[in-house]
């Protein structure tokens, strides 16, 4: 998205071709961008500049990826002209409320259903002006959509954010010359401001490394090393827990790929013990908490998620998901509206469902890896939203893995 609007080229290495990415791809195309793939890992993005995308011949189908969505909402409020943003049976029932107000605020005009779902249609030919917003809840799309609609104000744009949440969009806006204004936990900008294109190198995923990372911390002797994962500090929230549960995680050779820390992830088998989770660390690790669900089912004693309820509105109510799902393989669990209490002990084999989220499927997966009999996932069409070949990669490390039709 970003270097779309830059003024000339940027040059990604590292693309993941999973289908949120693939999404968005074809959505900055749709709208008049010129970019090419000389491999399945490189792309060559044409910038147009901050007013150059044009309006697209259909509906932008975001398939399953809601941080395209509500990013995508904040770059075109401030366009010349409308666009209508949709997806798939998923993404169309998620809540996008929570950034249809700030960016209505900023003048923007945006239309959903009556419950605040997609499709968005986003009218053009407005003036939008810069606010500050304080934002209710800790969440990173919603501050990367109001950053990327202040691009386009006449004035600043400022965020409070409550808690930490991951800061990629900041990162990647300073190295394409956008200056932003830091004092604790606000961030702003000024309008107008131009983008350059430049060289970037993706880090491997930390919250694809996870379910790899979690895998080998349950098996018996096993010593694995993940290459090349970003460590944002924003992001390790998963390692934090992790490690505060009794699990033997370090990293070596810290680097920076750009402006991301990078690192590689060393990971041992590990006897995991439960406890009370930090809810401070909620925003650190959001999308992380359906293989820690895993982790604190196969821990001993009991493990105590607080502050959670935010994974009620992904792909699938994620709390409820991987409660059913870790309760049909043998475990204890105690739901609560923003949390949960998982009393661990031995994983049995059963059929579970996936409730086609991505996450929970894989997450589901890794739990079968400790399972005292097969485990029947259901639902695992989506897996390639997040991990194109991820049951490769786990049956790369040793797992028994099929998928079937």
């Amino acid at each position: 998205m970003l270097g779309s609007i830059a003024e000339g080229r940027t040059e990604v290495s590292g693309f993941l071709a999973g289908e949120d990415c693939l999404a968005t791809l074809a959505a900055m195309r749709a709208l008049g961008v010129e970019i090419d793939q000389p491999s399945s890992t490189r792309m060559i993005i044409n910038g147009v500049g901050l007013h150059g995308l044009r309006e697209a011949s259909d509906d932008l189908d975001l398939g399953n990826s809601g941080t395209a969505m509500r990013l995508m909402a904040g770059l075109l409020a401030g366009q010349r002209f409308s666009s209508t943003l949709t997806g798939d049976e998923s993404l169309t029932s998620r809540p996008m409320g929570r950034i249809i107000k700030p960016l209505t605020m900023m003048g923007a005009a945006i239309d959903s259903d009556c419950d605040g779902t997609p499709p968005l249609q986003i009218a053009g030919g407005l003036q939008l002006q810069g606010i500050h917003y304080d934002m209710p809840i800790a969440s990173a799309q919603v501050k990367s959509s109001v950053l990327l609609a202040g691009l386009y104000v006449d004035g600043t744009t400022s965020v409070t954010e409550p808690a930490v949440t991951r800061d990629h969009t900041e990162r990647m806006l300073g190295s394409m010359g956008v200056k932003l204004g830091r004092d604790q936990n606000q961030i702003s900008l000024a309008g107008g401001q131009t983008l350059r294109g430049c060289r970037i190198e993706v880090p491997a995923d930390l919250s694809s490394a996870a379910f790899i990372v979690l895998a080998a911390v349950l098996a018996v002797n096993a010593d694995v090393l993940i290459t090349n994962v970003g460590v944002n500090p924003t992001r390790t929230g998963v390692l934090d827990i992790l490690q505060g549960m009794g699990a033997d995680i370090r990293l070596e050779n810290p680097r920076l790929m750009g402006e991301e820390p990078v690192a590689d992830i060393r990971v041992r088998s590990s006897r995991l013990i439960g406890g009370e989770v930090d809810p401070a660390l909620v925003s650190l690790a959001i999308d992380e908490f359906p293989v820690l669900f895993v982790a604190a089912a196969a821990a001993s004693g009991k493990t105590v998620f607080s502050g959670i309820g935010e994974l009620r509105v992904k792909e699938s109510d994620r709390i409820a998901a991987m409660a059913e799902g870790i309760r049909r393989l043998g475990i204890q669990v105690d739901e609560s509206p923003d949390g949960a209490i998982v009393h661990g002990g031995r994983l049995e084999g059963g059929e579970v469902e996936s409730f086609h989220d991505h996450r929970v499927a894989m997450s589901l997966a890794v739990a079968a890896t400790v399972a005292d009999g097969e485990v029947l996932i259901r639902g695992v069409d989506n897996v390639d939203t997040s991990f194109p070949g991820f049951s490769e990669t786990l049956a790369g490390a040793g797992a028994e893995i099929d998928v079937l039709p």
